[in-house]
Parts: structure tokens; C-alpha cells; sequence
């Protein structure tokens, strides 16, 4: 079965009230949009992702460095974007598809399981909630009770058989605040499902908490030179006649961001979580050791905010490999790049360090904590 998944961000955001557009937002450690698209990656049963963006804010998705997704240009209106989307798609033999607004990022890969087992036997299927508070209605000077059992706020996403859905696209006025409109006012079936209190939409700049708790941590780490040695720095294999001497692969880079990150989470230190006693860490990559750190700090629901590296050598020059480490980093703590800021420093030729005898690091970094 191929099912297609649509994320619509091509919205002005004006309600946001942010000089950085919404989609892109830093929630929870990563721009908004970022949670839509990791979510939909993780749920094997998608075949492919389409994302629907402002032509106004090209410049903020090269930044994300987005693969694997098919990126095309909204309209003027929500449907007429979902509509672009959809004519992408139309000759790729697409079963089932699934419109989600990225203003929504926190739903759950258990709703998508129930949204794909309810197209079985419907052509449409969208997630509500019903209220719990009393609805009036307002009509000019006539105000009229309305039973709340018959109320219900819809989510997203919304799950359609895509050609069920394409033949009635015809409507692109702002009216159409969802695709399952279209269903109804083309008097058709419907299916309703539970949805998820936690699925909230975001729409004003006050709807992001703004008392996460930041903390902050501090790590430094230094290394001997030595002949017959690799040399690693932020992960990366750097050509050296020299490398670092270590009980691990000796990256101080990542050993001091290490510590940062352990620092900032009250969690000890390096040498703590990871002995240089423990014999079955001996010559282990360091990039393994930052993932073990950041999945232990994600349990508690700490996510990194940013992260800002000095490194001080006199050789190699660190500008030439700047970016390649940025990326590295950025991978391994599931951040973006923009993130991440890294100095190349040197001592002029002063001390160990000026003399190539030895390689430091120093590294602050953020971290948030969330409910």
C-alpha cells in the first residue's frame, strides 16, 4: 500500500507575531516544522513525504539541509496548497494520503497506526476531540445553546484515499480551513476518530512554553600529540602525522562537549559515565559516547537549545573542517546546524599547545528541559 504523507507549512504566520516564521521556530530544541518531518521519517508504513513551503522562506529550509522529501512551493490559501501538493503527486500511484499542518507537533505515531487501519474501510478519517466546556452560538443580537456532546475540534492529520480526495479539490477559498471540509461539503462520508489532547496547535507566539528550564554546562578536555596516532576532532578523521593520545579514540572535541552536555543536565562527568578503567572502552569512537550521552539525557527530557566550541591548536587550521564537524555534531545530538558554533583558536605558538604538543577543547552548551 503506498501512502503519501503531506505537511503543510506555507503560511504567512502573521498571527505568530515573530521576526522567524513559525514553521521554523525553535520548539523543544529544533524548529517546529523539524517535529512533523522526523515523526513521519520514523512511521515505516509512509512511503514518502511531501512538504509544502512558502516561497518566502526558502532561505530557512536550506538551512534545515532537508533529504529525502519532496519540498514544493503553497499558494495563496491552505487548500490551495494541500491542492499543489496533491497534483505533485497525482501520477505516482498513490493510495492513501495524509494532510498534517506542521503548527501541530505533537502527535503521535500511535494516531497514525489508527488514521491508516480506519482507511481500510473509509475514504476519509480525521482525529477530534470533543469539548468539555459549554458552546454558545452567536448569531447577530441571538444568542443560542449548543449541546457540546455534538462538538468537535478536528486535527491533523487527516487521512484520505487520494483519489477520493483529489476529485473534489476543487475548492481553494480560504473557507476550507481543512481537507475533511471538502468530504462534507461534497456530502460525503466521514470517518471521526479520537484524537490526542497533547495533538495542540500552535498558532500565537505565547502557545510555546516560555519557562522551559535553560541550563547551561561547561566542558573542557586536552590531549597529547603523539607520532603514530589518528587524529580525531568532532568525529572526524583529520590527516595528521600526530594524533591524540587517549584510552578512547582521544577526541577532545567531543570529550569536552561530552562533559558540557553532562554538566548542563546535572548528570557528573565524563570520566564518570565513561572510565578510561573500563577495558571494553578502549579505542571506542567518541561518536558513540555522545550518542549514549544524548539518549540518557533525552530520557529525562532534556534537548540541546545550542552549543558553542573552542577549539585551540596550532595545527591543524580548523576552518577547513569546520563545516564537516558542525554536521557530524549536529547529527549525533539530533539538532541543526545553525545550532552549532565552532572557533578555531591557537595559543601563537605559546606553551604545549603552541609547540604541537598537544590539541585542547573547550565547549558551552544549552540545554532545555521540558515537560
Amino acid at each position: 500500500m503506498n501512502n503519501y504523507f503531506i505537511i503543510l507549512a506555507a503560511g504567512e504566520s502573521k498571527r505568530f507575531n515573530s521576526n522567524i516564521p513559525k514553521p521554523y521556530y525553535i520548539y523543544k530544541g529544533k524548529p517546529l516544522i523539524v517535529h512533523s518531518i522526523d515523526k513521519a521519517k520514523k512511521y515505516k508504513r509512509i512511503n514518502k513525504i511531501v512538504l509544502v513551503v512558502n516561497k518566502k522562506h526558502l532561505n530557512h529550509i536550506k538551512k534545515l539541509n532537508i533529504k529525502n522529501i519532496k519540498i514544493i512551493i503553497g499558494g495563496k490559501t491552505r487548500a490551495e496548497s494541500a491542492y499543489n501538493a496533491l497534483k505533485s503527486i497525482k501520477n505516482d500511484k498513490v493510495k492513501n494520503v495524509m494532510i498534517h499542518d506542521a503548527a501541530r507537533p505533537n502527535f503521535s505515531l500511535k494516531l497514525l497506526d489508527k488514521l491508516i487501519k480506519e482507511l481500510g474501510s473509509n475514504d476519509c478519517v480525521i482525529p477530534a476531540i470533543q469539548t468539555v466546556d459549554s458552546v454558545k452560538e452567536k448569531l447577530s443580537n441571538k444568542i443560542k445553546n449548543l449541546k457540546r456532546e455534538n462538538i468537535y475540534f478536528t486535527q491533523t492529520p487527516q487521512a484520505f484515499n487520494f483519489n477520493e480526495l483529489y476529485k473534489i479539490q476543487n475548492d481553494k477559498s480560504s473557507e476550507i480551513t481543512d481537507d475533511a471540509n471538502l468530504f462534507i461539503k461534497s456530502k460525503k462520508k466521514l470517518k471521526i476518530i479520537r484524537g490526542e489532547i497533547t495533538n495542540n496547535k500552535i498558532t500565537l507566539n505565547t502557545d510555546i512554553k516560555k519557562k522551559d528550564l535553560i541550563k547551561y554546562g561547561i566542558g573542557f578536555d586536552v590531549h597529547r600529540l603523539v607520532p603514530k596516532k589518528k587524529l580525531y576532532l568532532g568525529g572526524i578523521k583529520i590527516p595528521s602525522p600526530i594524533g591524540t593520545l587517549g584510552h578512547s579514540d582521544g577526541d577532545p572535541v567531543l570529550h569536552a562537549l561530552i562533559d558540557a552536555i553532562l554538566g548542563a543536565c546535572n548528570k557528573g562527568d565524563i570520566g564518570e559515565k565513561f572510565s578510561d578503567n573500563d577495558k571494553k572502552l578502549k579505542n571506542i569512537r567518541s561518536t558513540i559516547l555522545l550518542e549514549r550521552t544524548i539518549k540518557q539525557i533525552e530520557i529525562d527530557n532534556y534537548l540541546i537549545n545550542n552549543i558553542d566550541i573552542n577549539i585551540i591548536t596550532q595545527k591543524p587550521k580548523i576552518q577547513k573542517y569546520k563545516k564537516r564537524i558542525i554536521r557530524t555534531i549536529a547529527k549525533l545530538c539530533n539538532i541543526q546546524n545553525s545550532q552549532i558554533n565552532i572557533k578555531g583558536k591557537t595559543t601563537e605558538k605559546l606553551g604545549v599547545i603552541g609547540k604541537e604538543k598537544a590539541i585542547a577543547c573547550e565547549a558551552i552548551v544549552s540545554v532545555i528541559k521540558y515537560d
